[in-house]
């Protein structure tokens, strides 16, 4: 199930919620209670990494090797 956002419009509170994608939009506002929340919109909390994903599958070059990145710093540190 995602994790939807919402604020309301009235007194700017935000708040998350764990919905079903088939369940309604949530209207009331947990802190004022007044039926003004409207849900935003926002990026996924999470990436997926590693073979098998369109990150590597599809990128070449230098860009390809995402995933890997973190350890290059590693590997410019032994070689010196």
């Amino acid at each position: 199930m995602p994790i939807y956002e919402y604020e309301c419009k009235s007194c700017g509170h935000t708040h998350e919620a764990l919905q079903k994608l088939s369940d309604a939009p949530l209207v009331v506002c947990p802190a004022c209670t007044r039926p003004e929340l409207m849900k935003k919109i926002s990026a996924a909390g999470f990436r997926l990494k590693g073979t098998g994903w369109y990150e590597t599958d599809f990128k070449s070059g230098t860009k390809k090797n995402v995933a890997g990145e973190a350890n290059s710093p590693a590997k410019a540190t032994k070689s010196e």
